[in-house]
């Protein structure tokens, strides 16, 4: 009877071991909360309140899907709910970014929803056959604008005539 137990209590061990979560499967919230935990100071890391704090801050200066992350936990001013505890508890544990996700994920489920863009390898791509909603959004990751761009050309002679000062050609 024992033997039975302890084989059960092993396997769903086993299993939940197993069935973590991949940084894929959350690739946005993962990256956040590495990149976000890779700026706390020692001190800071052991008191929860200081991580809320320098979460608000550190969302400040966020944008697209970052910002959008930072926006379901509650770190912008704006945030309709606030469950920045279940970041900055598990954090000052010391616990990896997939696991602060994973729990995250319980919280809010479309926290996992987020998903980068594939990127375009500007230096390689026919700008020519992309849509102009790509090109419109290569010019909006570059912070920059079209004024007076109506036509498909109008647009890719606006990349062209930026792309030296964003794209470096490596060799």
């Amino acid at each position: 009877m024992k033997i039975q137990i302890f084989i059960a209590l092993l396997v769903v061990l086993i299993t939940q071991t197993t069935n973590g979560l991949k940084e894929e499967d959350c690739e946005v919230c993962v990256k956040t909360v590495r990149r976000f935990a890779e700026t706390l100071s020692d001190v800071t890391k052991k008191d929860h309140k200081k991580i809320e704090e320098e979460f608000k801050k550190f969302c400040k200066t966020q944008k697209n899907k970052e910002q959008r992350f930072c926006y379901y936990l509650g770190g912008l001013e704006d945030s309709a709910t606030g469950i920045l505890n279940e970041l900055s508890k598990p954090l000052s544990w010391s616990m990896p970014a997939e696991k602060v996700c994973e729990k995250l994920k319980k919280m809010d489920a479309q926290i996992c929803d987020l998903r980068y863009e594939k990127q375009i390898d500007l230096s390689a791509v026919d700008l020519k056959k992309l849509k102009v909603r790509d090109l419109k959004k290569i010019l909006s990751d570059w912070d920059e604008t079209c004024d007076g761009c109506l036509e498909k050309s109008d647009f890719i002679k606006r990349i062209e005539e930026l792309k030296p000062k964003y794209v470096r050609n490596e060799l």
